[in-house]
């Protein structure tokens, strides 16, 4: 499988979980802003919405969307246990988590906060729901290692969002439970692997366009 991806955005939990899985994947940068593949060729055939993660299975179709691209990848991968069981009520738990992250703090938070063009009034907007949906998250991680009883997708795409709070003014020392879990995912040897390959085609990437401006 390919999955299309952005340095250090939302697909980096792709990424995570399929290193966790020890899949064998291939690797499509996307500059996001330009829309383009790395080879020049226009992005939009691959998502009409020019966004990442996209991910082209080994059959052949297209699968978009996190809440649906990281069930996938832990079906595929059963023995890596990124995923309880289908039908089971761990399962329903964990979409309950990932739709959580997907429109409670992904698009309804960090999307406006990192936005350069957003008018100042959605800015402050916006930093009035981070107290409630960052407490929602407090009090569940308190004296827990994980969204669930052990280490799942939804717990890569947690951290990559929460992973966005150095560069939108969020302080995660004010939520001293979530502060923990984001060092502690940090520390897996997966996480940190993916997060530091991707912080270097990051800083590739600012270079070359700043190359080109």
């Amino acid at each position: 499988m390919d999955l299309y991806f952005a340095p250090l955005a939302c697909s980096l939990a792709t990424r995570i979980a399929l290193y966790e899985a020890g899949a064998q994947a291939g690797f499509i940068q996307v500059d996001t802003k330009r829309k383009r593949l790395r080879d020049g060729s226009d992005f939009y055939p691959v998502n009409a919405l020019g966004q990442v993660p996209a991910l082209r299975t080994d059959e052949g179709w297209l699968l978009t969307e996190n809440t649906a691209i990281m069930p996938y990848v832990a079906d595929q991968f059963p023995s890596a246990q990124l995923a309880p069981p289908a039908g089971t009520a761990e399962r329903a738990k964990l979409q309950q988590w990932l739709g959580f992250i997907s429109t409670e703090l992904h698009k309804a938070v960090f999307v406006p906060l990192l936005d350069p063009q957003a008018p100042a009034d959605v800015g402050d907007y916006t930093r009035r729901k981070v107290a409630l949906r960052l407490g929602v998250l407090q009090k569940h991680l308190d004296k827990r290692e994980f969204l669930l009883d052990s280490f799942t997708v939804a717990d890569g795409y947690l951290f990559t969002v929460l992973n966005w709070a150095q560069y939108s003014g969020v302080d995660l020392s004010q939520w001293p439970a979530v502060d923990a879990y984001y060092r502690r995912v940090a520390q897996r040897p997966v996480v940190a692997s993916a997060l530091a390959e991707e912080v270097a085609l990051h800083r590739e990437e600012l270079a070359r366009q700043s190359a080109e401006a």
